[in-house]
């Protein structure tokens, strides 16, 4: 059963650990180019530096291009509700909760497929 990490350095702790880093990165990769949202994270990228960039992107599309960020949301499957949840007030923290939002679901089809 698909137990999601409680926040976003756990979650990349976890890929690492069960060697799915690596499919975790393409997958993100895959998403978001899905989205025009072209992004090319190289494989080589560490875990803090991934999560640092996306935050950026995240907060960048929040900013700029908030009908792309909501395109994004829903090719990637963000459940709505979640997003409905959080504050947004402050937009580096919003941009941050989306980012684990995303890393979060993204993680979970890796995991699936990985699993079964």
């Amino acid at each position: 059963m698909f137990i999601a990490p409680l926040n976003t350095d756990l979650l990349l702790s976890e890929a690492e650990k069960e060697n799915l880093y690596l499919k975790l990165i393409e997958q993100i990769n895959k998403d978001f180019n899905l989205a025009n949202e072209g992004i090319d994270f190289p494989k080589s990228i560490s875990p803090n530096e991934l999560k640092i960039q996306l935050h950026e992107k995240i907060y960048r599309l929040i900013q700029y291009k908030f009908a792309e960020y909501l395109n994004l949301l829903y090719i990637i499957d963000v459940p709505e509700d979640q997003i409905r949840k959080l504050d947004g007030s402050d937009i580096i923290v919003l941009s941050e909760q989306v980012t684990y939002l995303i890393l979060r679901r993204e993680w979970q089809k890796v995991w699936f497929r990985n699993k079964y």
